[in-house]
């Protein structure tokens, strides 16, 4: 009876544990939807502590190493821009059990256009690596 009832009680913690985490598209989506609307709390939250984030192109061109760098580069960013209208293309995520990465094709436009080709890396649920290629040439499907 009682191994019975550890066993129920471990099954449960699984799925309860298991259903916390989503998957790593799902965060990258909720982290660009996150940018345009320009909710730094929730682009801030996927971030591990010990998060690079590489953004080549445009004015805000750099390397970024540390959370109060990236915290300031996204909010340069969001208060020059605004709200933005978001579109995602190609999103794939390709994944082991050490981490994953998820590579997009995405647009935010507000001002003008920004052509991002995105790539996110993570390990443990967040994102340990982040490049923001700007790329005036990419080609992006219209909606999410």
């Amino acid at each position: 009876m009682i191994k019975t009832t550890l066993a129920a009680v471990g099954a449960a913690l699984v799925t309860v544990a298991g259903s916390a985490f989503a998957a790593p598209s799902d965060d990258a989506r909720t982290h660009f939807q996150a940018i345009a609307s320009g909710d730094l709390a929730v682009v801030m939250r996927g971030y591990a502590d010990n998060a690079r984030f590489e953004w080549i192109g445009g004015p805000l061109d750099g390397s970024y190493a540390t959370p109060d760098a990236i915290r300031g580069v996204w909010t340069k960013f969001t208060g020059s821009q605004g709200p933005l209208k978001l579109s995602v293309d190609r999103l794939e995520e390709s994944a082991n059990p050490k981490g994953a990465t998820v590579s997009a094709n995405v647009v935010f436009e507000g001002k003008t256009p920004i052509k991002v080709r995105y790539v996110l890396t993570f390990r443990e649920g967040r994102i340990v690596s982040e490049t923001w290629q700007i790329d005036p040439k990419l080609m992006v499907a219209t909606g999410y």
